[in-house]
């Protein structure tokens, strides 16, 4: 008989609302949404929080059972929110502090959990303490990391230090000193052994948890501690290193400190709030430091992210990761796709291949043991938005280019509203130039591409107002734009950061030069392409007109509406999947227990380029072989990435696919 490839209307075990047990976040299934490119409820092609509050009834008929929301404080957007001017304050753009009441209040009545992102190692540049520090109030500076520089005058950076966006990771400011930032010079790093600096985000978290929110997603969590001295590295291309090898700016020993603290303020909620860290570590032992049990919860693990589809390397990275979590009694998480990386329907393979493969790819992540984490319209097949027009593109990346030289702003002292920007200073007559940008992670064929390890943004300079320089050399990014009413904060290029020119005037230097960057490096606007819902042509759905990416018009028949109640469809096998992942007491649900075997499962005996494993009561199998493959079947089929052949004894596994068993 052929076992068709999704089933609709499964038992399900128990609802989203009885998941309330302390230890949900051990297999809880993660929804990731880019507030951007969600859902927009105003009309201004962009995503905000009432459209994601309007669109939650598709989280919980999906199965899952928490969202995380990327930034959607009060930000500048030099970094797609991840440069946050107010963390206690909803952007004019995404809404209120009400909407944020409200979307809380609606998920936690369907059963959902909420999850915000924190951004603790650097703040923007218009937050208030680095308007003040660069102000000259006393004592403002200690809060950041301002060093004098190099050479007889100062006049080197401090130390060879990259930016993660390429370049040096020093900006200096008019009076000759200079500040970190490891990302862009609009994301300054703060100083964590700064007591105001730790009380300061002891009162965020606790801000966002009296609202209600169920836990943090930590950026960089591997990255508040820098060595003592800020050592030289000695070499270049220092974002290519990162998660390779030990660097001081990162994974230092101290980052554990601060996360036990956390844990304690989480711990002092009821509810079991969690704590999520994007953190970058050489090895899965370093790693998994961070889930110790005085620590976070998860972490999450890109190496199954990066891994190629070979069964060989899956193999080892999932057991090398549950050894690693295990040891620390954690769960391990899972994770395919997000908005930092090329969408894997195109990383492997695109077209039929690369959605064959990411279907399969989607249930062997399900079946494993641990949380995973969906990347919003995964669970609809949409591939990479490869063909964007230039002019549309958004990310900073795409048209960083090297920094010749750095233009003399005018320094507003006031922490008040207004462009306020650092007071930086060109480099001097014989001075070198900053050097030419690192590689990026993304630098590489789209079905090889790695993660960036962070969200967004390059290294663009806005400065104050006035008379003076020239504007940016660099075509603008079509964004749209908020009216200067609305941020208090002067004109600025809404759509994740576009190469702004809003620069200002003090006297003397030449403007920055940015030439446009050949494309290779800016590829995270193709995955945070808004979502289709409904309809025959754009925006499906998305909103009422419009949206701040182009969609492609392929997209209709991938739409949420489009793909319901086909048996076949992409999202109707996620949510048949996700059905019995939580009926089936084999795949980890909550009131199933901890198994004997902390990782729950076992691998058996299978033919070149298929992986057999089973767990109590339920047997994978993913065929990574480009034809079918013959083998006893190893219980009855209840769920196949594609039609499955079999007779009770034998099973034929069809190319590039993946099947569930019951026995």
């Amino acid at each position: 008989m052929t076992h068709e490839s999704t089933a609709v209307g499964l038992a399900s075990a128990y609802s989203n609302a009885t998941t309330a047990s302390g230890d949900w976040w051990r297999d809880a299934v993660i929804y990731q949404v880019y507030v951007r490119s969600f859902a927009d409820s105003d009309g201004d092609g962009i995503g905000d929080l009432r459209g994601v509050r309007s669109r939650l009834p598709h989280l919980a008929r999906l199965g899952v059972d928490a969202v995380w929301l990327t930034p959607f404080y009060v930000s500048p957007q030099a970094d797609g929110g991840y440069d946050v001017a107010d963390y206690r304050a909803v952007d004019p753009l995404f809404g209120d502090l009400a909407d944020a009441d409200e979307l809380v209040r609606a998920a936690h009545e369907l059963g959902l959990r909420v999850i915000v992102d924190v951004v603790p190692n650097h703040t923007s540049e218009q937050h208030p303490w680095f308007r003040a520090a660069l102000a000259g109030e006393p004592g403002a500076r200690e809060r950041y990391l301002f060093r004098r520089g190099r050479g007889a005058d100062g006049s080197l950076p401090p130390n060879d230090w990259e930016s993660i966006f390429g370049g040096p990771a020093w900006t200096r400011v008019a009076d000759g000193e200079w500040y970190l930032h490891l990302f862009a010079p609009e994301q300054p790093d703060l100083d964590w052994t700064h007591p105001e600096v730790t009380a300061e985000f002891d009162s965020v978290l606790r801000f966002w948890l009296d609202l209600g929110v169920d836990g943090f997603r930590i950026d960089v969590a591997h990255g508040m501690v820098k060595a003592d001295g800020l050592p030289d590295i000695g070499r270049g291309a220092q974002a290519t290193l990162i998660g390779t090898e030990p660097l001081p700016f990162f994974d230092q020993d101290g980052v554990h400190e601060i996360h036990r603290a956390w844990r304690r303020l989480l711990d002092s909620y009821e509810g079991a709030r969690i704590g999520v860290a994007e953190a970058w570590a050489p090895s899965s032992e370093r790693l998994a430091l961070y889930v110790r049990p005085d620590e976070l919860h998860q972490a999450f693990n890109f190496r199954f992210l990066n891994c190629p589809w070979d069964p060989g390397a899956m193999r080892t990275v999932i057991d090398e990761s549950l050894s690693a979590t295990t040891a620390v009694g954690a769960p391990t998480t899972w994770v395919l796709s997000n908005h930092d990386v090329v969408r894997h329907v195109t990383r492997y393979g695109g077209g039929a291949q690369g959605l064959a493969r990411a279907r399969a790819a989607a249930m062997l992540m399900l079946s494993l043991p641990g949380s995973a984490y969906l990347y919003q319209g995964e669970e609809l097949g949409l591939p990479e938005v490869a063909d964007l027009p230039p002019e549309s593109r958004q990310d900073p990346a795409f048209r960083r280019g090297r920094r010749q030289q750095i233009p003399v702003p005018a320094v507003d002292p006031a922490p008040g509203p207004g462009p306020a920007a650092p007071g930086i200073i060109a480099p001097r007559p014989g001075e070198p130039t900053p050097p030419q940008s690192a590689p990026s992670p993304h630098s590489q064929p789209e079905s090889g591409a790695g993660p960036q390890p962070h969200a967004c943004c390059g290294p663009q300079t806005r400065a104050g107002a006035g008379p003076g320089p020239d504007p940016l050399t660099a075509p603008q990014a079509h964004a749209p734009t908020r009216p200067q009413a609305e941020t208090g904060t002067g004109p600025q290029a809404q759509a994740c950061c576009g190469p702004e020119a809003e620069m200002g005037g003090g006297a003397g230097g030449d403007p920055l030069t940015a030439p446009e960057a050949d494309g290779q490096d800016g590829l995270r606007d193709g995955c945070r392409v808004p979502i289709p819902w409904a309809g025959a042509e754009p925006p499906y759905g998305f909103g009422p007109v419009g949206s701040w990416l182009p969609q492609p018009p392929e997209w209709a028949g991938l739409s949420v509406a489009a793909q319901t109640g086909d048996p076949h469809s992409t999202l109707e096998l996620y949510r048949a999947a996700l059905e019995l992942r939580r009926a089936m007491p084999g795949l980890g649900a909550p009131e199933a227990g901890p198994s004997p075997d902390p990782r729950g499962m076992r691998w058996l005996p299978s033919p070149d380029g298929v992986l057999l494993f089973t767990r109590p009561g339920f047997a994978c199998t993913l065929n990574t072989r480009p034809e079918p493959v013959e083998l006893p079947a190893p219980g009855r089929p209840v769920l196949s990435s594609a039609p499955v052949q079999t007779d009770g004894r034998t099973v034929r596994l069809p190319p590039d696919s993946c099947t569930w068993w019951a026995f």
